[in-house]
C-alpha cells in the first residue's frame, strides 16, 4: 500500500529541495543545469517520488480501494501546472477555464493496473476510502508517474475534459523551453465498483 512505500519528513518551516530533476532541453556539451525538486513539508513522498497529503478522510466504516481486488475506482479530480502559474486545467464538479456551461462532466473510472492511466493516479489510489480527498505532487519529467513528453501525452489519462484545460496542461507538457512540468491533483474517490 501507498502508506508501506513512505519516506517520513519532518515538518519545517519552508519547503526543503530534493533530487536535482534535469530538463533536458537545457542539457548541451558541458552542461550540467536542472532544478531541485521542491519537498512539501506536510507532504509524505514515497518512493517512486509521488507526494501526497489527505485533504479529507473517508469515513472509518467507508470501503477502501485496494488495487489487486480488480474493482474500478470512481473518481473526480482537479489539476494543476503548478510548476508553471499554478493553472488549472481541471476542475471537480464543474468544466473549468473558457467553458463555462455549467454541464456535470463525466466522472473518471480506471483500475489500479490500467496501463493507460498515469502512474500518479494509480499509486495515489492504493488505500484511499470512499469519500476521501487525496492531494498529489507529481514531480517534473518523472515517466513512472507522470504524463509523456510531447504530443504522447494525449494518449494517457486522465484528459482534461474541455479545450481550455487541454490547452493549458498540453503548453506545459508539449513545451521543450525551460518550463516547469510539476502537477498538482486533487483526487476525490466516489465509490468502488
Amino acid at each position: 500500500t501507498l502508506a508501506c512505500a513512505v519516506t517520513t519528513t519532518t515538518a519545517r518551516a519552508r519547503a526543503d529541495y530534493g533530487d536535482t530533476v534535469y530538463m533536458n532541453a537545457l542539457q548541451g556539451e558541458g552542461k550540467d543545469y536542472g532544478k531541485k525538486e521542491v519537498l512539501y513539508p506536510d507532504f509524505e513522498r514515497t518512493s517512486s517520488g509521488l507526494q501526497y497529503k489527505d485533504m479529507k478522510l473517508g469515513n472509518d466504516d467507508a470501503a477502501t480501494y485496494e488495487g489487486k481486488s480488480g474493482k474500478t475506482a470512481v473518481v473526480d479530480w482537479d489539476g494543476y501546472t503548478i510548476g508553471y502559474y499554478g493553472r488549472p486545467f481541471e476542475a471537480r464538479n464543474k468544466s473549468k477555464g473558457g467553458a463555462f456551461t455549467g454541464d456535470e462532466k463525466d466522472f473518471f473510472r480506471f483500475k489500479a493496473d490500467d496501463e493507460k492511466v498515469i502512474g500518479a493516479f494509480r499509486e495515489a489510489i492504493e488505500g484511499m476510502k470512499v469519500g476521501s480527498i487525496r492531494r498529489i505532487i507529481v514531480p517534473a519529467n518523472n515517466a513512472k508517474l507522470g504524463y509523456p513528453d510531447g504530443k504522447k501525452w494525449r494518449t494517457m489519462q486522465p484528459q482534461p475534459a474541455n479545450f481550455s484545460g487541454e490547452r493549458a496542461l498540453g503548453f506545459v507538457l508539449e513545451n521543450q523551453g525551460m518550463i516547469d512540468k510539476t502537477l498538482l491533483f486533487d483526487i476525490e474517490l466516489l465509490a468502488i465498483r
